[in-house]
């Protein structure tokens, strides 16, 4: 750091206060945030919360470097068809209803094998839970991409669709995970998370996946070798409180199986949310501020620590624009490309379809980063030296949505209309 920067760094931590000021002296001593200190670090705002994403950004420099990542991928949500009516989602759809939608296996392989020729390198299948849904569906659909598209890694099921994958076929979920893993899962999405609060969780999604469940099916997955993701959905009912406790308790599982890849906060999309539109939870916030969303971001970094190397801002809910902010607020990745995205475009996002290459490199370079893509554990493809920018097919195509399609179009055309067998 430079005597400048070193100097203007001290004026922000001396215009904070003395109690904000000692625990952020004590997280560049690299002393492990307590949930006691998080609990006030959680709280900042002004100055305190200056002070805290400087330090935040100092981190990240630290556990991080200058290097801000992104994947070229391609999300495939094959159906929203859903036994479970979560007061968040806009995007389920009941069996009886005629925007249900199902995509065959075949359809599914096709939309990867686009995405594999477009230069992605990830696929990520994500969908709701159909009823009577063979139990072994997840296994049939990941071998099958395997078997057309070896090179491409599956990111995909959340823990409540392995949970549900599990009872549906009989399987304990150790038994469930080793089959997935056998035909070809890449790795999980550390999705079904919202708050890991029991309380809150019942709340907003009465009949979701348990915490304890949710534990059960990370762990269980991470013993095996399985890597995941982690998440937490914030901007509702829940308090700075909750975000600790959820952040301790990803902290504490990262301790005892180093098995996640990264922590990626997802600010409530609210403007279509049955919860908030319908009034059918009480108290429900028109999601989180554009301060609590740039706290959330320096808090992780700092209570999660070293262990969690990276924090991802999401631009499908944030916008590129704030997700290029949250660079200097401890996250020091972009997400993927992603091509279609349904489930926050059905709940209001504004920003699902596609951000390519060219553009994430733009924004990595103008907050003052080196840009780099990577694979889906992180492993760098190529990192971009000044003057150097993405080549990528997916640069050229002027219209994603007439191209790839969209969620809109998807639920309004009868061609993979859900039948319920």
């Amino acid at each position: 750091m430079s005597t400048g920067a070193a100097g203007s760094f001290a004026a922000v931590l001396d215009g904070a206060s003395s109690a904000v000021r000692a625990i952020l002296a004590r997280a560049l001593d690299d002393h492990e945030v307590s949930v006691d200190d998080a609990l006030t670090l959680a709280e900042t705002r002004g100055r305190d919360l200056q002070a805290l994403s400087m330090v935040a950004d100092e981190m990240r420099r630290r556990q991080a470097g200058d290097v801000v990542t992104f994947v070229i991928n391609r999300n495939i949500n094959f159906t929203n068809v859903c036994i479970k009516h979560c007061g968040f989602c806009a995007f389920s759809r009941d069996h009886r209803e005629e925007e249900g939608y199902l995509l065959p296996i075949e359809e599914v392989v096709r939309r990867a094998r686009e995405a594999w020729d477009l230069g992605a390198t990830e696929v990520c299948i994500q969908a709701g839970l159909p009823p009577k849904l063979d139990g072994r569906f997840y296994i049939d659909l990941t071998r099958a991409l395997k078997a057309a598209l070896p090179d491409l890694h599956l990111h995909a099921f959340s823990p409540e669709e392995v949970l549900y994958g599990s009872v549906r076929s009989g399987l304990p979920i150790k038994d469930y995970l080793m089959e997935l893993k056998a035909a070809g899962l890449g790795t999980l999405p550390g999705t079904s998370a919202e708050v890991l609060d029991q309380a809150i969780r019942d709340r907003i999604a009465r009949g979701r996946i348990t915490v304890d469940q949710w534990v059960e099916v990370i762990t269980t997955a991470h013993a095996l070798g399985i890597r995941t993701t982690s998440t937490i959905m914030y901007g509702h009912v829940e308090t700075p409180a909750h975000w600790v406790h959820h952040m301790a308790l990803l902290r504490s599982i990262q301790r005892d199986t180093g098995g996640f890849t990264e922590f990626v906060p997802l600010s409530l999309i609210h403007s279509e949310a049955p919860m908030y539109a319908k009034k059918l939870v009480p108290g429900v916030r028109p999601g989180a501020t554009g301060v609590e969303i740039v706290r959330m971001h320096a808090l992780a970094r700092l209570v999660l620590g070293p262990g969690f190397r990276n924090i991802q801002a999401s631009w499908v809910k944030e916008g590129p624009k704030l997700a290029q902010v949250l660079l200097a607020s401890g996250a020091n990745d972009l997400g993927g490309t992603l091509i279609n995205e349904s489930i926050s475009t059905s709940a209001g996002a504004q920003y699902g379809q596609l951000v390519g290459p060219a553009e994430l490199h733009r924004l990595i370079r103008d907050a003052g980063r080196i840009p780099a893509q990577r694979d889906t554990l992180y492993g760098i493809v190529r990192t971009y030296s000044e003057g150097e920018s993405p080549e990528s097919p997916l640069d050229k195509i002027e219209d994603a949505e007439a191209r790839f399609g969209s969620y809109r179009r998807l639920i309004a055309s009868g061609e993979f209309r859900f039948t319920r067998g």
